[in-house]
């Protein structure tokens, strides 16, 4: 059973993680150029690097943005050659969105240049602090892919 000592310290850990993910995503931002890709762009290349076809619909959900704004991206997207629409093999009237290889190479591009500017910043860092991020780095994945509070129920 869980005491209000460890909710208290789950709702200060939730509070500071909220506060330094802020702050990192600013710096993601920031180690990108303006002229590349959105981040929800990106995001939802990411997501469906890492889940495959989707719905626009789901898609939309996941990435927390409007059904027609989804419509938009997808379409800016896939005149840019990165996702295209196809037929979902379970039934054919459905439409799905996929990243295509021109997509996945964007994604990495992207990767490799936060990637390149990041370890600058980290060889400013101490040994502590790199080992403390390499420690951490399974526990925000898993955070990543937990289901938040509002997502349905799958199945």
């Amino acid at each position: 059973m869980e005491t209000s000592g460890g909710a208290a310290a789950d709702d200060a850990l939730a509070g500071g993680l909220a506060a330094g993910l802020e702050r990192v995503v600013g710096l993601l931002r920031s180690l990108i150029q303006p002229s590349a890709l959105s981040m929800t762009a990106a995001a939802t290349l990411a997501t469906l690097e890492r889940g495959g076809p989707c719905r626009l619909t789901v898609l939309a959900a996941r990435e927390g943005v409007t059904q027609p704004a989804m419509t938009q991206l997808i379409n800016r997207l896939s005149e840019a050659g990165l996702v295209c629409r196809e037929a979902d093999p379970a039934d054919g009237r459905v439409v799905q969105v996929a990243i295509t290889d021109a997509g996945r190479a964007t994604l990495a591009r992207r990767r490799a240049v936060r990637a390149e500017r990041l370890a600058g910043m980290l060889a400013q860092l101490s040994p502590e602090h790199r080992a403390a991020l390499q420690a951490a780095l399974p526990a925000l994945d898993a955070l990543a892919g937990a289901r938040r509070d509002d997502e349905p129920m799958p199945g």
